[in-house]
């Protein structure tokens, strides 16, 4: 059994792209996949199945959500192993989960406009480039943060972003399994 996690981009956002955890769900298991459990309403999902998935997967899953709700999410697709690795990689404290951001990347980012990055970072930011995960700590939160606005324009790669309050309670549910 291979086991997955799916990060859904911009659905519960502002009264947007409303679709209730329960549905999305049901999604997944038309597809066959077993064991899923959804974490908060952004749109997190985990959950495995018998085939190695893929893109051509999660494309299959936006398009049902586009004829039940008129919109189509981007999905990332993680294995539980590029979720851990993106864990071990991190470079920076965890004792603050809010300050500490996980921007998933659809691919690598293969010409980062770091000096883009660079100049959007306030003084309290720091940032790391992994291979397909780009860290952020903005201890004065990411909300205001010209970094985390911008990131995804200088790193020309489309990316969905958990903070490590979410990224700690998926490998918690990756462990229940």
């Amino acid at each position: 059994m291979n086991t997955y996690i799916a990060l859904l981009r911009g659905i519960n956002v502002g009264g947007k792209n409303s679709l209730p955890m329960h549905e999305l769900a049901s999604y997944f298991e038309e597809m066959g996949c077993e064991g899923v459990k959804t974490y908060v309403q952004s749109g997190n999902v985990v959950f495995q199945n018998r085939r190695k998935l893929d893109e051509r997967d999660t494309a299959i899953i936006a398009k049902r959500i586009l004829q039940a709700k008129g919109f189509e999410p981007k999905i990332l697709l993680l294995t539980s192993a590029e979720l851990g690795t993106a864990i071990e990689n991190n470079p920076f404290p965890t004792d603050n989960g809010k300050a500490l951001h996980f921007f998933f990347l659809e691919s690598r980012a293969e010409r980062p406009d770091i000096a883009q990055l660079e100049s959007a970072k306030a003084d309290t930011e720091t940032f790391h480039l992994g291979d397909r995960v780009f860290y952020l700590h903005a201890p004065d939160g990411v909300g205001r943060s010209r970094l985390a606005a911008s990131a995804e324009k200088a790193l020309g790669v489309s990316t969905t972003a958990r903070n490590w309050n979410t990224v700690a309670k998926l490998i918690s549910m990756l462990e229940l399994k």
